[in-house]
């Protein structure tokens, strides 16, 4: 197969969206339900205990960011020092579509996991309510942790599979320039109109 040119890529884009989800398991096994109201003259104050969800939000956050970095320039990097046009990837209809949801993907797990972060944020740093005097003091959604979790992973399985699709037309691309050398039929990848719309 042509993506075992590459196991490091392999390890790299599977290491972060692995840890990202350990990390996520660890703050939703760890995250209390809600804090404690402390009532008081027209306030309730509430009360947090310590918990690492954000720390931990932001770590995962960022081994996701650099996921879709590894995957991304695993795709384009000229592998031992040989590099083909972008024009022959994109050109393949497969290796765009999995691209755009590799993409996406990666950018709705960034959301889902930013989401509780911001808002588990916001809960300690405004922990003063004066118009809700009946607040149960809530934490954040941890819910989309877990799914921003399992889209991370996904995403790492898209990104895999883009390797795959973009190692296969290297090769194909390397056969054929092999075959123009020998004097077979020639494929001009620059005159193509639809990559040069694009």
């Amino acid at each position: 197969m042509g993506f075992l040119k590459s196991p490091s890529n392999i390890v790299w884009n599977f290491f972060f969206p692995l840890s990202l989800f350990v990390l996520c398991l660890i703050v939703l096994l760890l995250q209390p339900a809600n804090g404690t109201a402390i009532l008081g003259k027209g306030v309730v104050i509430c009360k947090y205990r310590s918990d690492h969800t954000v720390a931990l939000g932001l770590l995962s956050v960022i081994f996701l960011a650099a996921s879709a970095v590894a995957g991304f320039s695993s795709l384009f990097y000229p592998y031992k020092g040989k590099s083909i046009p972008k024009a022959v990837l994109l050109r393949s209809t497969s290796f765009v579509v999995f691209l755009n949801v590799a993409l996406g993907t990666t950018g709705l797990a960034a959301v889902l996991l930013l989401w509780p972060i911001i808002s588990e944020q916001l809960h300690s740093m405004r922990n003063i309510h004066h118009h809700n005097l009946q607040t149960g003091c809530p934490t954040a959604k941890t819910g989309l942790l877990g799914g921003g979790a399992f889209l991370s992973l996904d995403s790492a399985l898209f990104w895999l599979v883009c390797l795959m699709i973009s190692n296969n037309a290297r090769d194909d691309y390397f056969e054929e320039t092999a075959a123009d050398l020998r004097g077979g039929d020639a494929v001009n990848y620059e005159e193509d109109v639809v990559i040069k719309s694009a």
